[in-house]
């Protein structure tokens, strides 16, 4: 045993095969008494069988979190990551990674209040996870110490890792015996998949991949309409009615994916430098991004609008780097927040087939005078001859800019 073992590790457990090989080998590797966590995200699994699991392999049951985060993690990491309109790379609406510091949070805190002092996680070396969870984890406590198996021992097969559970009789269910076709994360923004059948970026994704939307050409043919309300930039209603923000997502992750909205097949840039192929379906927050950005419209000055345009890609690479403790994502958050004082109204949203568009927004906040756009008489809003003024001046410097280079070349 390493003379720097901890004496108490908090583990970040879902209950699964890796989780439980990783929970039994801190015992015999460290010989330390494990605390498992057990977040409900929203990954719509049942989550009695990990508790059930933890007590098979030791932990007493004051050792045994499993909570229900749902609600905080949409109302307190999802909808401030959406009033930025966070996109990554252009596509990705950040589903794993926005998880990643609420768990970390709690492992931290749980490790405080059951004086562990080390924390440990199932990511591997290879992903951004190990990154994000990390990162996190000292940002909220400099002292802790964080183990990732996968980074240190030598169970390196998928061989290895089923001897290694059947030597420790950790129960190994009949559809772990073979290769997985492709691994997944799901929480309730969304489910990632990756790996596998999915590694070759110019195949085409089967079917059976794709686990919360309906294919597009098999949605409804119908259109459906459904308006969404926000208050400072948070949706809080669904068709007039008040709702939580955990029960508002789930709400719009049925809604898309009935329609087969949200798809998105993707190779990103990982953090660790490596391009990774996924396919995510993000149902809910597809839909939530374009009401968001159709309030934006009517609500948001443009001087602001576009300023909150210009940081947003530098927010997002924060979120997906594993900064979300850091303070210039703190920084970054209180001028996004700032901005969506008047973010205030409904939008209407069609659904169908695949695509979501924003076909109508109002607000009491709105920035839209309709007297000053109208092509009929505007009854005095708008002099139209002051246009002439506001172009000579905008045209001073290209001006003087053509007749320098004009002089130059003759």
């Amino acid at each position: 045993m390493p003379s720097h073992a901890p004496k108490k590790v908090v583990l970040a457990y879902s209950g699964g095969l890796d989780t439980s090989i990783i929970l039994k080998w801190l015992q015999t590797e460290y010989n330390c008494e494990v605390v498992t966590f057990t977040a409900d995200l929203g990954q719509g699994e049942e989550l009695d069988p990990a508790r059930k699991k933890a007590e098979l392999l030791g932990i007493a049951p004051e050792n045994i979190f499993i909570e229900d985060l749902r609600e905080e993690f949409v109302r307190d990491f999802v909808f401030p990551m959406f009033r930025a309109n966070a996109v990554y790379e252009g596509l990705y609406l950040l589903g794993t990674s926005i998880a990643r510091p609420l768990i970390s949070k709690r492992l931290v805190e749980i490790a405080a209040a059951t004086g562990a002092d080390a924390v440990a996680h199932g990511a591997t070396g290879k992903g951004n996870d190990q990154v994000r969870f990390e990162l996190s984890a000292y940002a909220l406590n400099p002292d802790i110490k964080v183990i990732a198996p996968w980074r240190e021992w030598d169970l390196t097969s998928r061989t290895k890792l089923l001897e290694f559970a059947e030597a420790h009789q950790i129960p190994i269910a009949k559809d772990k015996r073979g290769e997985a076709p492709f691994s997944v994360d799901a929480n309730l923004l969304h489910t990632s998949s990756e790996g596998k059948v999915l590694e070759n970026p110019a195949e085409d994704a089967p079917d059976y991949v794709y686990q919360r939307t309906v294919a597009p050409e098999a949605a409804p043919d119908t259109p459906e309409y459904v308006e969404i309300s926000f208050e400072k930039g948070d949706a809080t209603a669904i068709n007039g009615e008040a709702l939580s923000p955990a029960t508002i997502l789930t709400k719009l992750n049925e809604l898309g994916g009935k329609h087969g909205i949200g798809r998105l097949d993707f190779v990103e840039n990982r953090f660790v430098g490596m391009k990774s192929r996924g396919i995510y379906e993000t149902p809910g927050g597809t839909l939530l991004l374009e009401a968001h950005r159709g309030i934006e419209q009517i609500t948001l000055d443009s001087g602001a609008g576009h300023l909150k345009d210009s940081i947003m890609p530098r927010y997002a690479e924060l979120i997906y780097n594993g900064f979300w403790f850091s303070p210039e994502r703190e920084m970054l958050q209180a001028l996004i927040d700032k901005s969506q004082e008047h973010v205030t109204g409904t939008v209407r949203l069609k659904l169908y087939k695949g695509s979501v568009r924003c076909v109508g927004r109002w607000s009491d906040h709105s920035l839209y005078s309709e007297a000053h756009v109208t092509f009929e008489d505007d009854a005095g809003a708008y002099d139209q001859k002051d246009a002439a003024g506001f172009i000579q001046l905008n045209a001073l410097r290209l001006k003087l800019l053509a007749a320098r280079n004009r002089r130059l070349k003759g």
